[in-house]
């Protein structure tokens, strides 16, 4: 059942959570397992709990001795290659002591678009989740082109909690709320709730404009939010260190508010 509150997520029957590359990888890698921790919980109550992560390109970069991200699409698609498999390995490894396994799933623009594959991605998702296992989400780097990308894991993440019909979405972020301003500037408030039906032009978050063009940071978070949320599933935007009282229904982050009647 849908998630009409932030209290509901801690007895949601299915959370889709999503995971940056900047709160998982490189001196950050050190969260996997606090990140970890927090869905098995919610996996042993029995949650069935579905991780959209990012983060291939970033921990493969320093496999590949490169001392930056690589801007040509190759070296990237090389580097997403090795890193994927690492950092799956590593998310495989922390949940090994709660006896949870990780099945990795690697979607592309083309496999949601197309009736046939996002028909396909549906039903191998479903059979996951009716396994127990823990679906560990990202973008297939290695194949996709810059013509075909989602853009950024936010926009992924919404889309995978259409395409199971999630009762909710948590996109954790580096900051623990949404704020009326960048939130640097002193007169910045925190934003606790976003009725289904809010008009947010003109408010800024991070340093772009909801209805302008981001490409990533809360922009693309508020974006992927009121496209789950148009879909009837309720979404919290939240810090990933909080992760645990996110799944807990803690009253934290940013939440917004379910439509009651789902956009088609």
């Amino acid at each position: 059942m849908t998630a009409r509150t932030r209290a509901e997520l801690a007895t949601a029957e299915r959370i889709v959570v999503k995971v940056g590359s900047s709160s998982i990888s490189g001196e950050s890698s050190w969260r996997i397992p606090m990140i970890v921790h927090a869905l098995a919980s919610a996996h042993g109550r029995g949650c069935e709990i579905v991780l959209v992560s990012s983060g291939a390109i970033a921990t493969g970069i320093p496999f590949l001795d490169l001392d930056a991200r690589p801007t040509d699409l190759a070296t990237q698609q090389a580097a997403a290659a090795v890193g994927q498999n690492i950092l799956v390995y590593r998310y495989q490894e922390a949940m090994r002591p709660f006896k949870v396994v990780a099945g990795q799933v690697l979607l592309t623009t083309g496999d949601l678009e197309n009736s046939m594959s996002r028909s396909n991605a549906r039903r191998a998702m479903e059979r996951l989740l009716g396994l127990r296992i823990l679906p560990i989400v990202n973008e297939n780097d290695t194949v996709a082109t810059q013509e075909i990308r989602f853009g950024d894991n936010d926009r992924l993440a919404a889309l995978v909690a259409q395409l199971i019909q999630a009762d909710a979405l948590v996109l954790l972020s580096d900051i623990e709320a949404l704020y009326t301003k960048p939130p640097t500037e002193p007169d910045a408030e925190p934003i606790e709730l976003i009725a289904a039906d809010a008009d947010l032009a003109g408010l800024e978050f991070g340093a772009t404009v909801v209805n302008s063009v981001g490409t990533g940071g809360a922009a693309t978070k508020v974006s992927a939010a009121r496209l789950a949320a148009a879909s009837g599933i309720g979404v919290l935007v939240t810090s990933a260190d909080l992760v645990a009282d996110a799944l807990n229904g803690r009253d934290i982050g940013t939440w917004f508010e379910p439509a009651e009647t789902a956009a088609v």
